[in-house]
């Protein structure tokens, strides 16, 4: 799914499940460290972050689970598919999402991994899971909304 407009801005993949499955409270953009192949690799719009999550480790915060696969003109200098990246923010950003999620229960989930004026951006949000409950009731709210339009659209 690639999508570009004029601002620079081209979207590589997006994580869709994550809305129905997590409530989020705040949101962050943050660079990637990538290798070469990786690069060439999301240029060409393959990559994918639907079951990958943050985890911090010792003190620097890294995106693990992510897949973007090999580049196949890149022969002995390619990269594995799913290596753990470190993400790029501030040392007082770091430090605010480690707190949130060892003292109160949040997790880091990716949303968007796209470029931005030429550079790989990925936005994450510091998330708390919904329940059985939440997820039913994000349905029905979900299948009323789509009934709701397609009444819409039929009266006018």
């Amino acid at each position: 799914m690639k999508s570009k407009t004029k601002s620079g801005f081209k979207i590589i993949c997006k994580n869709r499940k994550a809305g129905f499955n997590y409530f989020f409270s705040e949101f962050y953009e943050a660079g990637i460290a990538l290798q070469g192949s990786e690069v060439k690799s999301l240029r060409d719009g393959k990559g994918n972050i639907s079951e990958a999550y943050a985890l911090d480790q010792q003190g620097e915060i890294y995106l693990l689970n992510s897949h973007i696969p090999s580049y196949k003109e890149s022969s002995y200098n390619n990269h594995h598919p799913t290596r753990n990246r470190k993400l790029l923010l501030n040392k007082r950003e770091i430090n605010k999402l480690i707190g949130r999620v060892n003292r109160e229960g949040f997790t880091l989930i990716p949303l968007k991994l796209y470029f931005k004026k030429g550079k790989a951006k990925i936005e994450i949000a510091v998330a708390k899971g919904k329940k059985q409950y939440d997820k039913r009731q994000t349905k029905k709210k979900m299948d009323w909304n789509r009934e709701r339009a397609r009444f819409f659209r039929r009266t006018s």
